[in-house]
């Protein structure tokens, strides 16, 4: 978890920076142009891997359509660089590296083309995606993003320490909030941990993503925070997941001052809320364990929702080969590409039926396979207007009413709502 939050805190002052920017930038040239096109990925040493060999396996078969690469340009974030390039008219035709929550502000900066309107364009990503796909629609219909590959996140928990406490190691009482609860307790009463569980305390609009948001989309069955333009939160769901959150803090089973380090690795936490990224980074430094995260009357594995920690594709509207880097889009998603993907980085592809389009793998890295079959169980943040400052909103709300006691947490959701609905209508 803390190397994922160390990689997105970089990003915060570009996102928020960009959502001041105003449109334009760029230009459209037509759909139809064929030719050279660059592309722009991150600089993850694995994703790198996995585009160096998709880039020279689509070069090696289009002489006449070739492919350069790189990685994102360096800046405070990835969001501000394509912010940026975006208003100078000069990003690349596709960025493997859009985060869902920039995609309103880089389609209202008239940046990002709309794939719905390739042919097949709305059919190709809906049916390699699923149902899933509907959650990246933007407001006019439209696919401005591909839903491209995601972390679906999950409780890690410390097997050695569980066993410490006299808790069953494989099978921890974790899945209602009321064994969560006492495992919490039974955990600090033993000593075993400063904490049982330690999410980033900080105020930055993200962190509610590996809080709040995967319990909420667990208790509601998938609801995102913002459906239909307004906030979806107020309500005995919402009560619940703050209430459970705001007990862990009251009772210090969760600490309210920031960790410098990452917490879980370093025994300071029992439990953390990661993705299958974090398999690689534990790997035997910690005897871990993995579960869904928890609901209040419990929720079967095989029916539990959680949030998508997902990044997507874009294709830009600066781009003069439109038609060249759909084609390339399309091939860097393919079955046999999102199956290299999988091998190279562990990440999973928004791709339906995953883990019986790659038994073999799951078979393999048996650790990923209850990543895969969550990763078709995820919510996502909401594509509306003013997508960042309604997280930021949130965020302040919930530091202070959930994480500090400070304020009711009914007024918190009440008067947080009424905001978000402000700021959803644009």
């Amino acid at each position: 978890m803390q190397r994922r939050m160390i990689l997105a805190a970089g990003a915060v002052a570009g996102v928020l920076a960009l959502t001041g920017c105003g449109g334009g930038g760029g230009g459209d040239a037509g759909m139809d142009g064929r030719g050279d096109i660059t592309i722009w990925y991150s600089n993850n040493e694995a994703e790198i891997a996995w585009g160096e060999q998709m880039v020279e396996a689509w070069n090696s078969e289009n002489p006449d359509e070739q492919v350069t690469a790189q990685e994102i340009p360096a800046g405070a974030s990835s969001e501000e660089v394509i912010s940026a390039a975006i208003t100078a008219g000069n990003a690349p035709c596709l960025i493997f590296n859009t985060s869902p929550a920039a995609v309103p502000q880089f389609q209202k900066q008239g940046g990002l083309v709309n794939l719905s309107e390739f042919e097949n364009g709305d059919e190709y990503i809906t049916e390699r995606s699923g149902e899933i796909a509907e959650q990246y629609r933007s407001e006019d219909g439209g696919f401005y993003q591909l839903p491209w590959k995601s972390n679906p996140v999950m409780i890690f928990y410390n097997k050695a320490m569980f066993a410490q406490a006299g808790l069953d190691p494989e099978n921890p009482p974790l899945a209602t909030y009321d064994e969560f609860l006492e495992t919490a307790r039974t955990l600090k009463s033993a000593g075993v941990a400063q904490y049982a569980i330690n999410p980033a305390p900080t105020s930055e609009f993200f962190q509610s993503w590996f809080d709040f948001y995967p319990l909420y989309a667990a208790q509601t069955g998938g609801t995102l925070l913002v459906e239909d333009g307004a906030a979806t939160f107020d309500s005995e769901d919402g009560q619940a997941v703050a209430q459970f959150w705001r007990t862990l803090y009251e009772e210090q089973l969760a600490g309210q001052e920031q960790y410098q380090g990452d917490a879980f690795a370093d025994g300071y936490s029992a439990m953390s809320i990661v993705g299958p990224w974090a398999i690689s980074v534990y790997g035997d430094d910690v005897d871990w364990g993995a579960v869904p995260v928890p609901t209040q009357d419990g929720t079967a594995p095989e029916e539990t929702w959680t949030f998508s920690d997902a990044k997507n594709v874009g294709l830009f509207t600066a781009c003069e080969n439109k038609a060249t880097a759909w084609d390339v889009l399309k091939f860097a998603t393919s079955e046999e590409q999102d199956g290299i993907w999988l091998e190279e980085t562990g990440q999973m592809p928004l791709r339906q039926d995953l883990t019986a389009t790659y038994p073999d793998y799951f078979e393999a890295n048996p650790a990923y396979e209850q990543f895969g079959d969550q990763a078709s169980r995820t919510v996502e943040v909401p594509n509306v207007p003013n997508s960042v400052e309604i997280w930021q909103v949130f965020r302040d709300g919930y530091s202070e009413s959930v994480i500090f006691g400070e304020n009711e947490i009914d007024a918190f959701l009440t008067d947080t709502a009424a905001e978000v609905d402000e700021l959803a209508a644009g």
